[in-house]
């Protein structure tokens, strides 16, 4: 069984994670294959970067380039 060839695609999330006591916004591009994959690859790549857990983590755009 040959599964099909699924094309990764660039979204650019925006968003701000807790900083302390203040928030920080953030930009980050990220390939993946469908918007709820690329969300999901931003809270880890963000949560792993500061040592942050989702509730910490605020996205508030995701579009696809």
């Amino acid at each position: 069984m040959i599964k099909e060839f699924e094309e990764m695609e660039n979204y650019i999330i925006s968003g701000k994670f807790k900083a302390g006591s203040s928030w920080e916004a953030f930009t980050k591009k990220v390939a993946s294959q469908n918007e709820k994959n690329a969300e999901n690859k931003v809270y880890s790549l963000i949560g792993s970067e500061h040592g942050l857990k989702r509730n910490s983590i605020q996205l508030e755009s995701t579009t696809k380039e």
